[in-house]
């Protein structure tokens, strides 16, 4: 591939990793909003499946094992493009083949409606200082990965050792209207990001050693402040 194609993969690869996102927005502002008497637990299940299927990738490509095995496919600089267009195409799988859960837990309206609000703008503002400490571009997979070389240790991360997804858990159960919906979308992706936080943390380990030790005894708390 000459280098003008793998700048138009690599664009094309942010493009769509946008794309996504914004599809995800809409799909829970909007899609999700639809509130049905009763739950369908079946719908469910089968969501559970889609999304398990956009984490399973997320996990594997995280390896080190995966991400050598993958050196011999695809020269080193498009692995991160790679990797994003892929984790796009299933987020947007995940958007486009959910099925309805429908039912209500919750409803909030009134004044005390804008401090739910309040905690989901609290969740984008976290995320989005989380996410400073990258490189958009790397993210978007425009910019080849490159080796970590600093512990991030202040501001949000002084607070929580992952802060993104403490942002992630504001945004996705603060809404003031909690359909069956949101609440499975809510539950199912916060237990990946349970289940996923050991390995994410050992390869932090092994990347920072006894600095990430020492960060991990001064910063407590993994994603909630004085509960988790």
């Amino acid at each position: 591939m000459s280098r003008s194609l793998e700048r138009i993969f690599v664009w094309a690869g942010g493009t769509v990793f946008v794309a996504s996102l914004m599809l995800t927005a809409w799909t829970y502002l909007w899609a999700f909003a639809t509130a049905t008497p009763s739950p369908n637990f079946t719908a469910a299940a089968i969501d559970a499946l889609l999304i398990s299927l956009f984490a399973l990738h997320h996990s594997l490509f995280a390896r080190d094992a995966m991400k050598r095995a993958m050196s011999r496919l695809v020269p080193d600089r498009l692995l991160r493009s790679v990797y994003v267009w892929i984790a796009s195409l299933l987020l947007i799988m995940v958007c486009l083949l959910w099925r309805h859960v429908g039912g209500e837990a919750y409803r909030v309206t009134g004044w005390a409606m804008w401090l739910f609000v309040a905690a989901q703008l609290i969740g984008v503002w976290t995320i989005a200082n989380s996410v400073r400490a990258i490189d958009p571009l790397e993210l978007a997979g425009i910019h080849p990965e490159r080796p970590i070389d600093a512990l991030q240790s202040n501001g949000v991360y002084g607070l929580v050792r992952h802060p993104l997804y403490l942002g992630w858990l504001l945004c996705v159960f603060g809404s003031p209207h909690m359909t069956g919906d949101r609440v499975a979308y809510a539950i199912i992706t916060t237990a990946y990001l349970i289940v996923a936080m050991p390995w994410e943390e050992r390869s932090l380990e092994r990347a920072f050693g006894e600095g990430y030790a020492k960060y991990k005894r001064d910063v407590r708390w993994k994603i909630v402040p004085y509960l988790y």
